[in-house]
C-alpha cells in the first residue's frame, strides 16, 4: 500500500544526481569561457540549466522534495527575469500540484482509517485528486448530510519520505545556493525537518484550522473552511471555491493583485493577535481569491487553506520586532542596534557600527515607510543582489548578524509573504496593517493618559471624531501582537 516507500531506491537517485548535474554544467560552462563567452553570460546559463533540471526533479517527487520546492518558489521573485522566466511555470506549477496518488492506495487509506462502510460518509465522492502537495491530496466530495468537502489524505510513507528527501537536499544545500542570490538554504532545510512529525499530525492541523475558522467566522475579510472529520491520515473540511492565488499571480487584473496581496498581509498580521498561531505555510497554493459577499466587483475576500504548519505564538508576534522596526523608521540607529543586541541578532562576541546597520535595514523596510508600496520583482531582486554581493557592504554586514532560533520561522514566513507579494505586483498599504496589528510599532501609553475618564467609550473624541486607527492602536494592551512589516528589520537578517 505504500508507494513512496517503494519508491526510496528511485527517490534517493534521483536526488544524488542533481550534483553530477551540477558539476557537469560547471564543466560545460568553464569550456563556454575557454572560447571567450563573458563570465555574466555563462553564469546566467548555467544558473538557468540548474534551476531547470532541480525543479524538474522536485515536480516529479513528492515528500521532502517537494516541499522544499514550494518553499523555494516563493522566492522566484529575487531571481533576474531573464533566468526566472524559462522555468516560472514549473516553479508555480509546485505550488498547485504534484502526480496524484493511485486511486487503489487512496481507498485502502480510506477503509483502513473510516472503516470499511467509508463511502456511506458521502453522498458523492471524486476518485480524481482537485490537488496534491507535499504529503498528501484532496478529493472534492459530498458529506452525508450534504455539505461539500475537501478530503485531505496522506500519502502512506510520507513521514519517511519528507525526512529522506530533505536529508539528501542537505548534503548539496551549498550548490543550491546561487539559485536564490541571498538566501541560505541549508537553515531552510534544516528548519523543514524540525517541522516533519508536526506537520504529519493531522489531529495538530485540524486543531490549529479550528482556532482559525472560529475567529474568522464572521469576518468579512478572510474565509477558514470548517473542520468536519479528522482522524489519522484523513482529515476533512468544508470546501471552498475560488481563485487559486498562482492564477491570480499569472493572470489577475490589478485589482484582484492589490486586494490579494492586502488580505494576504492582515491575514498574517492580525493571525497571531486573533489565534495565537502563525500560519507558516505562505505559498500560493494555500490560498484562494473569494467573491465577495456583496454585488461589489471589487469586493474579494481571501480564503485560507492547509494549517499543517504553524508557529505557535500565544503571546502574539514579539513586541521588540515592532520596536525595531518603529525605531529603524525613526532612524534611532543607536535604540535600533542596542534591541538587536538585546534579542540576540548581534552577538556579544561581535561590535558593529548602528549608523552601518540602519543603513543595511533601510532599503528592506521600504515598504513600511510609504502609505502605499507596490512590491515588484524588481525590488524583490534588487533586495537580493545588495545582499548576495560578497563586494557590497550590506553583504558583509549581514554575515555578522545572527539570526536567534526564537525568530527564525518568523522570519521565513514573513521573507515568503512578501516574495508573493512580489508575484503578484501588489499594491499595499502595508502601514496601516503593521499600525493596525503589529506591537510595539505604535508607541503604547496607558489608557488613561489617552482619555479623560468621564469621557464616552463611544469611540469618539471630544470633538466628535472618530478616533484613528493609530489612537485605538495605542490604546490596546501590550500583550497584543501582529506580523509583517517586523519583517522589516528582521529580514535584513536572513543572510548570515
Amino acid at each position: 500500500m505504500s508507494d513512496l516507500p517503494r519508491k526510496a531506491v528511485t527517490r534517493t537517485a534521483k536526488l544524488a544526481a542533481l550534483p553530477l548535474g551540477f558539476a557537469g554544467r560547471a564543466t560545460w560552462g568553464l569550456g563556454k569561457r575557454i572560447v571567450g563567452e563573458s563570465a555574466e553570460i555563462v553564469g546566467r546559463e548555467l544558473q538557468q540549466r540548474t534551476a531547470e533540471q532541480l525543479f524538474k526533479v522536485l515536480g516529479e517527487l513528492k515528500g521532502g522534495a517537494m516541499k522544499f520546492g514550494q518553499a523555494l518558489s516563493v522566492f522566484e521573485s529575487a531571481l533576474p527575469e531573464e533566468v526566472a522566466g524559462p522555468y516560472r511555470a514549473a516553479l508555480t506549477k509546485l505550488q498547485e500540484a504534484a502526480p496524484p496518488m493511485p486511486t487503489r492506495t487512496v481507498h485502502a487509506v480510506l477503509e483502513e482509517r473510516l472503516g470499511e462502510e467509508w463511502r456511506t460518509l458521502f453522498l458523492e465522492f471524486e476518485e480524481k485528486p482537485a490537488a496534491a502537495a507535499s504529503i498528501g491530496q484532496v478529493h472534492r466530495a459530498v458529506w452525508h448530510d450534504g455539505r461539500e468537502v475537501a478530503v485531505k489524505v496522506q500519502y502512506p510513507g510520507a513521514g519517511e519520505a519528507l525526512l529522506s528527501d530533505l536529508t539528501q537536499l542537505s548534503r548539496f544545500a551549498r550548490l543550491l545556493g546561487p539559485l536564490i542570490p541571498g538566501m541560505d538554504i541549508k537553515p531552510l532545510i534544516t528548519e523543514l525537518k524540525d517541522r516533519v512529525s508536526e506537520e504529519l499530525d493531522y489531529s495538530l492541523e485540524a486543531e490549529a484550522q479550528r482556532a482559525h475558522s472560529e475567529e474568522f467566522a464572521d469576518d468579512p475579510d478572510v474565509v477558514v473552511p470548517e473542520v468536519v472529520h479528522q482522524c489519522e491520515q484523513v482529515l476533512v473540511t468544508e470546501w471552498i471555491d475560488g481563485i487559486p492565488l498562482s492564477e491570480v499571480i499569472a493572470d489577475g487584473t490589478p485589482q484582484q493583485r492589490d486586494r490579494a496581496g492586502q488580505l494576504l498581509a492582515r491575514f498574517l498580521f492580525s493571525g497571531p493577535v486573533r489565534t495565537g498561531l502563525l500560519h507558516a505555510d505562505p505559498h500560493p497554493g494555500n490560498f484562494r481569491l473569494l467573491p465577495g459577499t456583496s454585488d461589489g466587483d471589487g469586493d474579494w475576500r481571501l480564503g485560507v487553506l492547509d494549517f499543517g504548519t504553524v508557529d505557535r505564538l500565544p503571546e502574539g508576534l514579539p513586541t521588540p520586532i515592532g520596536e525595531s522596526l518603529r525605531m529603524t523608521l525613526d532612524d534611532d540607529a543607536e535604540g535600533v542596534y542596542e534591541l538587536l543586541c538585546e534579542e540576540g541578532f548581534v552577538k556579544k562576541s561581535v561590535e558593529l557600527d548602528p549608523g552601518a546597520v540602519l543603513d543595511y535595514l533601510l532599503p528592506i523596510i521600504e515598504p513600511a515607510r510609504v502609505d502605499a508600496f507596490t512590491f515588484t520583482r524588481g525590488w524583490m531582486r534588487s533586495q537580493a543582489a545588495r545582499i548576495a554581493d560578497p563586494r557590497s557592504p550590506a553583504h558583509q554586514l549581514g554575515r555578522q548578524l545572527n539570526l536567534p532560533p526564537a525568530y527564525f520561522l518568523i522570519h521565513r514566513v514573513t521573507l515568503s509573504t512578501i516574495g508573493v507579494l512580489c508575484q503578484l505586483g501588489a499594491t499595499v498599504r502595508l502601514r496601516d496593517e503593521l499600525e493596525e496589528w503589529l506591537p510595539g510599532f505604535v508607541p503604547y501609553e496607558p489608557a488613561d493618559e489617552l482619555s479623560d475618564p468621564d469621557e464616552s467609550d463611544s469611540g469618539e473624541s471630544e470633538s466628535g471624531e472618530s478616533e484613528s486607527g493609530e489612537e485605538k492602536a495605542a490604546q490596546r494592551p501590550e500583550g497584543t501582537k501582529g506580523v509583517e512589516g517586523a519583517e522589516g528589520v528582521k529580514a535584513a537578517v536572513v543572510e548570515a
